[in-house]
C-alpha cells in the first residue's frame, strides 16, 4: 500500500460526525470554553519530497514525502514564533473547512490551491489558549508550486520537512513547559529549520501513530519548550 492510499483509507475511516475532541486539561495552562469558541481550519499538506509529480500518488512511500509548515511571526498575540500548519479562522464566505484551509494556505505561503487534492477532514480539536475549535484538513500536493512567507506580520518562515526526518527517533523529544507550579508536556520534533512542539506536534504525533508510521522513540528524552 502506498502512502497516498494509506492516507485516503485513514481519513476515510473517520467518524463523519467529526465531533470536536478536547485535549487533556493543563497541556496549555488553559481550559477550552466551547461556548465562546471560534472555528478554524489548518492544512496538513503532504507531497512528494522529490518535488515532482511522477511518483505521487502511485508509488510514494511515507519516507518519500514531506509536510508544509509555517513559523508564526513573533509579534502575534497567539502562539508567537511557533511552528504551525498553514491555516486560520473560517470566514463566513468559506464553503467549508477545506476551502478555508486552502484560502489561508494560499495567503500565508503563496501556494497554488489548484494543485492540491483535499483528502478529507480530521476530527476537530479544541485549542484552549486561543479558544478555537480547529479542524485539520488533510491534503495531497499533486501539482506542487513554490512557497514563501507572504506576510512577515503573519509568518516569519515557510518550510517543508521530510517525513523521514519527522519519524526518525533521534530527532524526537518531549517538550516541557513549567509555569506557576504546573508542568505541560507535548511531543516535539527537531527539524533543521525549527522545533515543532505544542499543538502542531500533538497533531503530527497522533497522525503518525494512527497511520502506523511511528518508529519507537524515547518519550523520556525531554527538552525545554522553545518559548
Amino acid at each position: 500500500m502506498t502512502a497516498y492510499s494509506e492516507l485516503v483509507a485513514w481519513v476515510g475511516s473517520m467518524d463523519p460526525a467529526r465531533t470536536a475532541k478536547e485535549r487533556p486539561d493543563g497541556w496549555q495552562f488553559a481550559r477550552f470554553d466551547p461556548a465562546r469558541s471560534r472555528r478554524a481550519a489548518v492544512l496538513i499538506l503532504l507531497g512528494d519530497h522529490g518535488g515532482g509529480p511522477a511518483r505521487a500518488p502511485l508509488e510514494a512511500r511515507p519516507d518519500d514525502l514531506d509536510i508544509l509548515f509555517v513559523v508564526r511571526a513573533s509579534s502575534l498575540s497567539n502562539h508567537p514564533g511557533q511552528v504551525a500548519f498553514p491555516g486560520g479562522a473560517i470566514d463566513a464566505d468559506d464553503a467549508d473547512e477545506g476551502a478555508a484551509a486552502l484560502r489561508e494556505a494560499e495567503e500565508e505561503t503563496g501556494l497554488d490551491p489548484n494543485g492540491i487534492e483535499i483528502l478529507g477532514m480530521l476530527p476537530a480539536v479544541g485549542l484552549p489558549v486561543s479558544n478555537y475549535i480547529v479542524t485539520p484538513v488533510l491534503g495531497w500536493w499533486s501539482e506542487q508550486s513554490p512557497v514563501r512567507a507572504m506576510d512577515p506580520a503573519e509568518s516569519e518562515l515557510v518550510f517543508r520537512c521530510p517525513v523521514s526526518r519527522l519519524l526518525d527517533p533521534s530527532y524526537r523529544r518531549t517538550a516541557v513547559v513549567r509555569r506557576d507550579g504546573f508542568v505541560s508536556r507535548t511531543p516535539a520534533f527537531l527539524t533543521k529549520d525549527a522545533v515543532i512542539w505544542g499543538f502542531t506536534a500533538m497533531l503530527l504525533d497522533e497522525m503518525f501513530d494512527e497511520l502506523g508510521w511511528t518508529r519507537s522513540w524515547d518519550r523520556a528524552r525531554e527538552m525545554p519548550a522553545p518559548l
